[in-house]
């Protein structure tokens, strides 16, 4: 399993509920099908199959957090005051606001927080080239840790994919960080005269070095 990765939806997440003493937010924390924006020489998206595994164990232990932060907790899946679905276009969540934090409902009442996002981990993913300007990641099946609504779109820390495209090629990880700092990523998909490369193929350290036009290491 692969470390603690967050992305965000562009969907407002809204008042659901204002019934007494409970107050219920909710909205997509994530959408299918949908390529993220450039995060770092690769874009993302979420395959309707990424949460089925959690789902199926009754999404276990999953957190609806402000911001992600601990000090916010807002509602868990365990207790009830969380509730998780997906329908065709995402991941839904309604969450039960603490009537200590009465804050966080009147940020969302009001329009100020207007995003969500989610942490997850990956069990598996696949990578393809999507006919544009970058690599794209398909995060296949994952498993869900929290749902936020947030202020701002956390900063995407690229380095689990980095990884993940770099164990695909069988390339070296700074090697893939310096094509990813120059936008450089689809070398690995597209050839420089246009053609496509063959689907996933292996990069051992003779080819990367032709790939990345540098001399070819002597054989031992």
């Amino acid at each position: 399993m692969s470390d603690l990765e967050r992305l965000f939806t562009p969907v407002p997440v809204e008042v659901r509920a204002d019934r007494g003493d409970k107050h219920t937010i909710g909205g997509y924390a994530a959408v299918f099908n949908r390529e993220s924006e450039n995060l770092g020489g690769f874009v993302e998206r979420l395959a309707p199959s990424v949460f089925n595994e959690t789902r199926g164990r009754g999404w276990p232990g999953v957190m609806a957090r402000y911001n992600h932060s601990d000090d916010f907790l807002l509602g868990n899946s365990d207790s009830g005051t969380l509730r998780l679905s997906v329908d065709g276009t995402g991941l839904i969540y309604e969450v039960d606001v603490p009537n200590a934090l009465p804050l966080v409902y009147e940020l969302v009442q009001r329009g100020d927080v207007r995003k969500s996002s989610f942490a997850f981990r990956t069990y598996e993913d696949d990578w393809d080239h999507s006919g544009q300007d970058y690599p794209r990641r398909t995060v296949v099946s994952a498993q869900l840790v929290d749902v936020a609504p947030v202020n701002m779109p956390a900063y995407h820390d690229t380095t689990v994919g980095l990884r993940s495209l770099a164990a695909k090629f069988d390339a070296d990880i700074e090697e893939v960080r310096k094509l990813a700092e120059t936008n450089e990523l689809r070398r690995f998909f597209v050839r420089t005269d246009g053609g496509l490369k063959p689907k996933a193929p292996t990069f051992g350290p003779s080819a990367l070095a032709e790939l990345l036009g540098k001399e070819t290491p002597p054989a031992a």
